[in-house]
């Protein structure tokens, strides 16, 4: 997909729950898996947090909320994430991405 090259740095750490990624093909080859096993999938990011907004980077917080079909049953969640990007030639790319779940403890609201 041309859009992997556009976004990310030739330098970038993805932290999922069950893998970390740090080249571009398992960057590549994580999310291209997961978009085949969800179907219907709406993502969302919410309660966004700038922690630091630069000329040439920028990190964030956010929850996500997912929810689709996997083996034609529903499924929904909440997750934590952490963002960070760098300005190349005027576009903002990602190059780190942190997603884990939700502490134990963690008292989120579950309506939008």
């Amino acid at each position: 997909m041309n859009c992997y090259n556009k976004t990310f740095l030739p330098i970038h750490f993805y932290f999922f729950t069950d893998q970390n990624c740090t080249t571009h093909e398992e960057i590549k080859s994580y999310f291209e898996n997961a978009w085949s096993l969800v179907k219907n999938e709406n993502y969302e990011a919410r309660d966004v947090k700038w922690l630091y907004a630069g000329s040439h980077s920028a990190t964030c917080t956010y929850t996500y909320f997912y929810e689709g079909y996997i083996n034609e049953k529903y499924t929904c969640g909440y997750g934590r994430a952490t963002n960070v990007f760098v300005k190349e030639f005027d576009n903002w790319l990602l190059i780190h991405e942190h997603l884990s779940p939700l502490p134990n403890n963690s008292s989120i609201q579950t309506s939008s």
